[in-house]
């Protein structure tokens, strides 16, 4: 077992986790200074982050008697990337896709105040569904900003953790367990920073359980997925990571390597 000879446990102890030396994937918690798709992940967060923000978050859907956001339709699969980042390619790596679709929120609602508030011309009819759409209050803009930078950054430190507690194994505790934290956490800072005063206190609260729950609901749903991209992802990277000597906070420099 050439990954987990005592040697090369000695110079990185991920060593010791990889179960299977002849899968092609190395576990390490060293990075390799490039990974061939991780560009493309950051891509398909961050958009997703900011469709479902843009597009599903304005909608009430009744489906069946039920009513939701309609964005919660597409929004989990932001839950998925997330995870996979963390799993696949680290908490630093997923530190930064946190930070850039977090700058992304930012400009996007500072896109929309200023095209809302802009005059509209006289020709034009359609400012009424302009300020409907785009036109949030500043409360829920902080809301959601704040609620998903604690958030990601809380589901992607309990799944680097567990993920090490683990030794790599039972996925489906770490994708679960850190959807059933960071989305709890999320909850609990948007729904009463947006809501509370507005709707009344018992509202807030059961909104919060209901949509905390569906989450969690659709991570656990989506499992399967989940463990089919990270699977395909690891083996074409060619390491499994681990962050055993990662700086945790939210702040620390990202740099690559």
């Amino acid at each position: 077992m050439e990954n987990s000879s005592p040697a090369n446990i000695a110079a990185d102890p991920a060593a010791a986790f990889d179960r299977d030396p002849d899968d092609g994937i190395q576990a390490t918690s060293h990075a390799p200074v490039h990974f061939r798709y991780y560009d493309l992940v950051m891509a398909a967060f961050v958009a997703i982050l900011l469709l479902s923000n843009l597009i599903g978050a304005a909608k009430l859907s009744t489906v069946a008697g039920f009513t939701f956001g309609a964005g919660i339709l597409f929004f989990p699969l932001g839950y998925v990337i997330g995870d996979v980042l963390t799993e696949v390619y680290g908490y630093a790596r997923a530190r930064r896709v946190i930070w850039t679709g977090f700058a992304a929120l930012t400009f996007m609602a500072f896109m929309s105040f200023v095209v809302v508030a802009m005059p509209p011309a006289d020709s034009w009819t359609g400012q009424a569904a302009y300020d409907e759409v785009f036109g949030s209050t500043w409360r829920i803009v902080v809301a959601s900003i704040t609620a998903f930078w604690a958030g990601e950054f809380v589901n992607s430190f309990v799944m680097a953790k567990m993920k090490v507690l683990t030794k790599g194994r039972l996925l489906w505790t770490r994708t679960i367990g850190s959807t059933f934290v960071g989305q709890g956490v999320d909850s609990l800072i948007f729904y009463p920073i947006a809501f509370l005063g507005i709707w009344t206190t018992q509202d807030v609260v059961t909104v919060i359980v209901t949509n905390w729950a569906l989450k969690v609901g659709w991570e656990a749903a989506l499992t399967p997925v989940t463990y089919v991209v990270v699977n395909k992802l690891k083996k074409a990277e060619g390491v499994d990571l681990f962050d055993l000597d990662t700086d945790f906070s939210p702040f620390a420099s990202s740099k690559e390597g």
